[in-house]
Order: C-alpha cells, then structure tokens, then sequence
C-alpha cells in the first residue's frame, strides 16, 4: 500500500501546486477552491493509504528488490458470474435519470433498490453461522 499511498501523495502536491498558480494567474474562485478540493481528497486517500500500510505486512509490490515470482499465487476470490453488478448499475441509472428529472418519489425507490442490489453483492457469498 506504500505505493498507492505516493501516488496519491503526488496527485496531492499536484493539485496543490495546480491551485496556487492558478489563484496566480486566473483568480477565479470555482476553480480554485475545486483544485484545492481535489487536491484534499487526494490527500486524505494518501493519509489513508500510508495508516494502512502500516498495519499490513509488505507486499511484493512495496519491496525495490523484489522478483516477479515473488507475487505468484492466488490473488483473492473473484465470482465466476454474478448478476448483481447489473442490478447495482441499473439501480444507480435509475438514480441518476430521478436526479436528472427531480422526480422524488423514484429516487426514494431507485435508493432503497440500490441499497438492496449493494446489500446483495456484498453479501453474496455469506455464509451463516451455524447452529447450535
């Protein structure tokens, strides 16, 4: 996580630097203050990156030393078909077509239908506990 947390590290000092010479020469203020934003945002995922990585073990990818085969292996379980991420992304369309026309009552429908197609992905592969 070293690794991501510098690149988001020089987005941050980017952006930042972006924003000063743009207050400079433009003086315009949405601009500004949207640089600075982003600038921000990169910053706290950098901030976060950098305590996670502390609290993990290294990875092939945070050692200069490391061999290719040092990352052989299985990378983590990926689902061999799933019909959630469908409903997730027709679920946010239908969110952003009521945002778009600023129909209330099918936002409040397509947010709890996105609620439960995230609620579905994510738990997907659950398990029960088993009873006693």
């Amino acid at each position: 996580m070293k690794v991501e947390s510098r690149i988001f590290e020089l987005i941050m000092v980017f952006f930042f630097l972006a924003a000063i010479v743009y207050a400079v020469l433009a003086r315009e203020p949405v601009g500004i203050a949207g640089l600075f934003l982003t600038g921000g945002l990169a910053l706290i995922i950098g901030g976060y990156f950098r305590f996670v990585s502390r609290r993990l073990e290294e990875r092939p990818e945070d050692n200069p030393e490391a061999e290719v085969s040092d990352g052989a292996g299985d990378v983590g379980f990926f689902s061999p078909g799933s019909y959630w991420p469908i409903a997730v992304a027709a679920s946010a369309a239908l969110c952003g077509i009521a945002l778009a026309f600023f129909y209330v009552w099918l936002l409040v429908i397509a947010g709890v239908l996105l609620l439960m197609a995230v609620g579905g992905l994510v738990f997907e592969y659950h398990i029960r506990p088993a009873e006693h």
